[in-house]
Parts: C-alpha cells; structure tokens; sequence
C-alpha cells in the first residue's frame, strides 16, 4: 500500500501533543516529510523528531507547498492563518486537515469551502471529542431515535478557572476570540453532530470580559496566574441558536467563571422520548459520564453509561486515543476515497455560529443567517 507523504504546518503545541504523535502511530499509512514553523527551531525540533531521514524543514509554508511528492497537509497553526494556508494547500492539490475550528470568520470558512470544492480533495476538521466513546455511544443513540426529536439542547464548554498561558490564546489578533472559539467549538460540534441539524437560521449572543483584567481572579487558575495586562479576549460568551425546524441551542463557554463545576466538550439534549445529558470534566481521572433518561412503566429513569479518558489536550500531556482514531480514519479517507467522519459542512455550520455569537455580542442584536 503506498504511504502518503504528510506535510505539518505549524509545529507548536497541538502538533506535538495530538497530531504528530497521532501519525507516528500511523507508520504503515503515512510518512512525515516536511515541517514548516514561523520558529525555525520549533520546524527543525520536529523534522528531526518525527520526519524521514530525509525530511525537510521550513519557515515559508508556501514553500512546502511547492512540494509535489506531498500528499497531505496538515494546518496547525492560530485560527487566523487557517484560511490563506489552507487555500493554498488546495490550490497545490493536496488534502488538508485542518485544526479546528475551521475559520476565525465566517467569510474565511467560506473561502476555504469554495477552495476544497474546486480542488477534488479531501478536508477535515480537527474535532476529535467525536471519538470518543460516550460521544460515539450518544451519536448512535440519536440516529436510532431513541432520543425522538430533539428540539432543546445545550452546549457546554465551562471552566471554573483554566485560561490556558502558553502559546497565542490570549491574543485576539492571532485566536479571533477566547474560549467561545477555543473550547465552544467542541461542544458545539458535538451537538450539531448527534442532532444531526445544520440549519440555524438565527442567532443571540453574550460576551463578556469581566475578569481576565483581575489580578485576584488570575491567581486561582489552573495553569498558573495569566497575564492579566495582555488578556486580550473574552472570559466567557454564551449564545442562543434557533434552527430552521424551531430546535433550540444553548452554548455556554467560559476559561473564567465563577461557577462550582466545570464541564466542557459536553452537551445535554432533550427529545420527545427521552433525554440524554453528557458529563465530561478536565481531569483525566474524571472520565465521563452518559445519563440516558426516560419513562419506564411509568417510572421516571436514569441510565447512567461512564468511560474514563481525558477531552483536552494540555501543555505536556500526551494524544490520548481519541487522537489516534481521527488520525487513522482520516488518513484512511484519503486512502479508500471515502468520507471523513468531520465533513466540512458541518465544520461551516459550527464556525457561522460562533461568529454570529461574536458579531450578535457586538452589534447588541440578533443575527440571521440563510
């Protein structure tokens, strides 16, 4: 079976702790073969790491484009480079994965769409919480309606206090927001994905900067006291979707909240039948937990389905299997012409609503779409 040539475009933290290690693992797939990095050293690091002996580093990405022996590109970089870089990447005919969300705009996303369709390849977007068992295990809950018709969900991507203090985060310029487009656009994937519903038609949103200026709040955090003189985003934004069938979303996300728990990559749903709520936690150790409840001969009843495992990827901590399995049927899509599991309609959808969060917050309206 022929190999397929990966090129890496940025080699910061989310390629070294998910999508490089992720790929190793897919040695009789793929081989890595060009990294390019605005770090030379960063690029250079993870040549020598994972590439082939022969490997090539840059610090150009259009210069790794020029490569016709490469395949594949994989886009790794802050959110507002997805769009120039994977354009190119198309327009040199080679798949892309892109990390998520797919754009930092809605107008950018659209460019990437037009992009990816003129190019006959394939695109995908990094949503790997899809991989994971309990959001397996609720997907296929839903397409066998055993929910019925879900027509209220929420969203939940809420941390009590863990902004993150490496990398770009805090910086508006590079992210094109703080936690509504960091970690928001997970839960929100995976409930558009279980209500397999794609048609909002309009949005409500709320954003707040009310504590990434507060020396007081920074000291309780996480990842240890951020900056709060370059804090640059919002702490926490919340928004309020209709969809075109009249289903009801709720999105709440937050780095910086002062709330008991936090839960994140979560998502309750409530159906005509029954309801399912998803408990997912930061720690490792946390794990999971599926509630499935409903009416049973005439009882009020909870089934509660737990899978242990971790829904983040942290400064330091390894690619857990979630990972491993995007990794391989991705690479697996491009081999077998098949579709991935994240298309990129769906990854459209998620980031259209998350703009229209900002710019709804922004303008003091509603939002309409479509």
């Amino acid at each position: 079976m022929k190999k397929l040539k990966i090129g890496i475009i940025g080699c910061g933290g989310i390629a070294r702790t998910k999508h490089l290690p992720a790929l190793k693992s897919q040695a009789d797939k793929c081989e890595l073969v060009a990294f390019c990095d605005i770090s030379e050293e960063r690029a250079k690091w993870a040549c020598g790491e994972y590439g082939t002996p022969d490997a090539k580093y840059y610090t150009d990405y259009k210069e790794l484009l020029k490569d016709p022996e490469i395949d594949v590109v994989h886009v790794l970089t802050p959110n507002v480079a997805h769009c120039p870089i994977t354009v190119a990447a198309f327009e040199a005919g080679k798949h892309v994965m892109c990390e998520k969300p797919m754009a930092a705009t809605t107008e950018d996303a659209e460019k990437m769409m037009a992009a990816w369709r003129k190019s006959g390849k394939k695109f995908t977007i990094g949503y790997q919480n899809r991989f994971r068992k309990d959001a397996q295990m609720l997907k296929r809950i839903c397409d066998e309606d055993k929910l019925g018709e879900v027509y209220f969900a929420k969203a939940h991507a809420v941390r009590r206090r863990a902004v993150p203090t490496w990398g770009v985060f805090p910086n508006k310029a590079l992210q094109g927001g703080g936690p509504l487009i960091d970690v928001g656009t997970h839960a929100l994937d995976i409930t558009l994905w279980c209500m397999d519903n794609y048609k909002p038609v309009s949005v409500l949103g709320s954003v707040f900067h009310k504590l990434g200026d507060r020396a007081d709040a920074a000291e309780g955090n996480m990842f240890g006291p951020w900056d709060i003189n370059d804090f640059q985003v919002e702490d926490s934004a919340f928004g309020f979707v209709k969809m075109e069938n009249g289903a009801t979303i709720f999105l709440e996300s937050s780095w910086a909240l002062n709330v008991k728990d936090s839960r994140e990559a979560a998502t309750t749903l409530c159906g005509t039948k029954a309801g399912a709520e998803m408990i997912g936690t930061m720690s490792a150790a946390g794990g999971y937990d599926l509630i499935i409840n409903e009416t049973t001969g005439g009882v009020l009843t909870e089934e509660h389905i737990s899978e242990g495992g971790s829904i983040a990827f942290f400064e330091g901590e390894g690619a857990g299997g979630e990972a491993v399995k995007e990794c391989k049927q991705w690479l697996e899509a491009i081999l077998n012409d098949t579709e991935p599991l994240v298309k990129p309609e769906q990854a459209f959808v998620v980031t259209q609503i998350l703009d229209s969060i900002y710019k709804s917050a922004e303008a003091g309206k509603e939002i309409r779409l479509g």
